[in-house]
């Protein structure tokens, strides 16, 4: 009754650190990018309030200086 023992060598440590650190690289991205969306989400309607606001007074303001309105 000989048990068997495998020991992982340094091949199989060295591939398993790059998968780990390519998984760790992949996951903080993951994070950025979901960080930045929630973001933009969050001022959306702020930022298009604000746009169209000033896209009034560029059209607006001009054509009542001119007499157009």
């Amino acid at each position: 009754m000989a048990e068997e023992v495998t020991q992982a060598g340094p091949i199989r440590m060295t591939a398993i650190n790059g998968m780990m650190s390519s998984i760790r690289y992949k996951a903080q991205i993951l994070a950025r990018t979901t960080k930045l969306e929630s973001g933009i989400m969050g001022k959306g309607i702020v930022g298009f309030t604000i746009g169209l606001l000033v896209v009034l007074l560029l059209i607006v303001v001009p054509a009542l200086m001119v007499g157009a309105i």
